[in-house]
């Protein structure tokens, strides 16, 4: 029996650890994004997209990770003019679902490849992440965090009201394009983390609710993402070697568990807590050329 210094000095560990603190700490992010568009349901129709991809890489014999992410980003390309129409996309969201499960089957079917493998990838195993899934990973933090921070104005506006950001000169659609490619392989990508039926719940869809409720504005909310999850998955993950559970359901209902204090939390607590915050940074200004005439000689 393994002590939790002697589990966290193990290779497999430190780089399962490694990618789940870079998936904490950016797919929150995408967590904004779902939360803002109202696509909650998105993660059921990449899932099934994630299998089919899967299937295919048994089928060729290519990384079937890989081919699961591309098939994500030309499905999230694939739905992306259908989200100007008036229904929006729950109708191709499920469309897209089920023939994307269909063809998983059918590709398996055929190939007769053992489908045990491409399931086992639903239910995820993060101690068995690869340094090529952390390399993946890294490249997708580094592209979520250029993008909100370059373009969160304009971001903003089309998560709040997408024909207020029109008639702001923004362009939608292509941000639009851009939100759900990138919502659709940041899905695909954590699947090895903790599965794809559980990956949006832990690593992005519960952080921004929490966010939701303590966050102000959309740069509040996506700190407060990104800190909750780097605090619930880092404590899920320890929590779960010690005890000698799953790792996948444990970093959820942590994560779970500190999206469910946010609720708890006062409104009016809430509310002074965001004040306060807001009263320093504009106080903070003014200080400074008292603090620069100090350092003068």
């Amino acid at each position: 029996m393994y002590s939790l210094l002697e589990l966290l000095s193990l290779a497999a560990v430190k780089r399962s650890a490694l990618g789940l603190l870079i998936g904490a700490a950016s797919l929150p992010v995408v967590g904004v994004f779902i939360v803002g568009l109202d696509i909650i349901a998105v993660r059921f129709a990449v899932m099934h997209v994630a299998l089919l991809g899967i299937a295919i890489g048994l089928l060729t014999g290519l990384d079937p990770v890989l081919c699961g992410l591309v098939l994500c980003g030309l499905a999230g390309a694939g739905v992306a003019p259908l989200a100007r129409r008036p229904t929006g996309l729950t109708g191709a969201m499920g469309l897209l679902m089920t023939f994307a499960i269909a063809g998983a089957l059918l590709v398996l079917s055929v190939s007769g490849v053992n489908a045990s493998g491409a399931f086992a990838l639903l239910w995820g195993s993060i101690l068995a992440t690869r340094a090529t899934d952390i390399v993946i990973l890294a490249v997708l933090a580094v592209v979520v965090h250029a993008l909100f921070w370059r373009k969160r104005r304009e971001l903003g506006l089309v998560l709040f009201d997408r024909e207020l950001a029109l008639c702001s000169g923004v362009d939608a659609d292509r941000i639009m394009f851009v939100l759900l490619v990138l919502t659709a392989v940041a899905i695909g990508a954590a699947i090895r983390l903790t599965g794809a039926l559980l990956v949006v719940d832990g690593l992005t869809l519960l952080p921004a609710l929490g966010a939701r409720n303590m966050a102000r504005s959309l740069r509040s909310m996506v700190i407060w993402a990104i800190v909750l999850g780097l605090l619930g998955n880092s404590v899920g993950f320890l929590v779960a070697l010690a005890a000698d559970q799953p790792l996948g359901p444990v970093l959820v209902l942590v994560s779970g568990a500190f999206t469910l204090l946010t609720y708890l939390i006062p409104e009016r607590a809430r509310d002074a807590l965001t004040s306060s915050r807001t009263s320093r940074r504009r106080a903070a200004p003014a200080r400074r050329p008292a603090v620069n005439r100090l350092r003068q000689p």
